[in-house]
């Protein structure tokens, strides 16, 4: 594994374990050369999943896509890297069990929102709001409606 500071090309595993889902390892390892940390995962490589966009094209299943996503919704929010890793994982596992090959978008931001409204309901609103494309104010007190609802 190459070293992401100096570019070398051998490093030591320091520490190994499995994800909190068990689909993945976590290898903390440390470079030969510099000396620096730095953290790789190892996953199953499954077979591609095409994901249909709302204008019907079609692209391959990008997880830092999802990240990037999530990351946004979340920032300046006490949520871990850790914790939006945990998401992604989830989600994927979900749509690798389903055994489909191709997934709407749609339902993929549906599996991020049920996620983040179980962690942070600011970061839940801040993605609903883009995901779901809230038109005027109106919309947006309904999605909170709907979380004041639920919480009673």
């Amino acid at each position: 594994m190459r070293c992401p500071f100096c570019n070398y090309i051998e490093s030591k595993v320091i520490d190994s374990r499995p994800t909190d889902e068990g689909t993945s390892i976590r290898r903390r390892r440390e470079c030969d050369n510099c000396k620096n940390r730095f953290t790789t995962y190892e996953k199953l490589e499954y077979i591609t999943l095409m994901v249909v966009k709302k204008d019907g094209t079609r692209e391959s299943f990008d997880r830092n896509k999802i990240i990037n996503g999530i990351i946004k919704s979340c920032e300046k929010r006490p949520v871990s890297i850790e914790q939006i890793e945990e998401i992604v994982c989830s989600i994927e596992n979900t749509i690798h069990k389903s055994m489909i090959k191709e997934i709407s978008s749609q339902k993929i931001g549906e599996l991020i929102i049920d996620k983040l409204k179980d962690i942070d309901e600011i970061a839940y609103v801040r993605f609903a709001s883009v995901y779901r494309q809230f038109k005027d104010i109106n919309t947006f007190l309904q999605e909170l409606e709907k979380i004041l609802g639920e919480k009673r």
